[in-house]
């Protein structure tokens, strides 16, 4: 990856809606210009215009382009190009060869590589491996709708089956790859709880990052991702005494190996932001 911020809040932002780029670049860690599902085919080439002309930081700004194949990925390559942004998400990506599409259009570039069809899915540990890609992204509504579905979840707000094995796959996927893997997007804006409680499960599981819909969503998902105090200090002591230790040993009453250890390495990278 050459240097780009993902997280931890992504904050979606219609690419024709100029006004608000600023923004949400500064109420997020990421900002995502979306070109696809958030903007009005009738809008699409207002909002090329509108990225052409803006200047955010490519370093935190990613650019949402529409699938390889319709008509509107040829002009969305042509407006990036003429930008300084370096990172694009590539909507409903479903093989390798997608991902060589974008590099073909745009040369050296990272790909968020948006796994969000049952096709996506399926191949996510191909289309993780591809060269260009710097992270995963799943989501739960395409995905649905791909396999002839009307809902991600139950009437409790909790993912349906076919949704959390989704969601693992392209977890799995990534990591099984080295590559960074961002949480779907949590769609009721005003249930706060229920995205905490998401959030929280994405850091548990091994989530880079997760992508925000609302400005209103992005405190709650960095308070997720930064580890509380006793947990900082927890992961330090233990790193500590392991100095001292070889192979398994017993802390606080708890046999340790090194998958604990490791757990105690990512809670600090978290704090320190690496």
């Amino acid at each position: 990856m050459s240097g780009i911020v993902l997280g931890p809040a992504l904050l979606f932002c219609p690419a024709d809606r100029p006004e608000r780029y600023g923004k949400a670049a500064e109420r997020s860690d990421t900002v995502i210009l979306d070109l696809e599902d958030a903007v009005a085919p009738a809008a699409k080439a207002s909002a090329r215009e509108a990225l052409a002309a803006s200047a955010l930081d490519p370093e935190r700004t990613v650019v949402r382009v529409n699938p390889v194949g319709t008509p509107d990925f040829a002009l969305d390559c042509d407006a990036v190009r003429g930008t300084s942004y370096r990172t694009v998400m590539l909507a409903k990506t479903e093989s390798s060869d997608d991902v060589a599409a974008v590099r073909a259009a745009l040369g050296d570039v990272d790909i968020v590589a948006l796994c969000e069809t049952a096709r996506g899915v399926v191949n996510a540990v191909d289309i993780a491996r591809a060269d260009g890609v710097s992270a995963l992204m799943w989501g739960a509504e395409d995905l649905v709708a791909s396999l002839g579905g009307t809902s991600s979840r139950r009437p409790d707000g909790a993912y349906r089956a076919v949704a959390l094995q989704a969601r693992s796959q392209v977890l799995l996927a990534a990591g099984a790859a080295d590559r960074l893997a961002i949480d779907a997007v949590y769609v009721d804006i005003s249930d706060l709880d229920g995205l905490a409680a998401e959030a929280d499960d994405a850091v548990a599981s091994g989530f880079a990052a997760k992508a925000c819909i609302h400005p209103g969503q992005v405190a709650t998902v960095r308070a997720a991702f930064a580890p509380v105090e006793a947990d900082v200090q927890w992961a330090r002591a233990l790193l500590a005494a392991a100095e001292n230790e070889r192979g398994v040993f017993t802390y606080d009453g708890r046999m340790v190996d090194e998958p604990i250890l490791r757990h105690a390495r990512s809670v600090l990278r978290r704090v320190s932001g690496g």
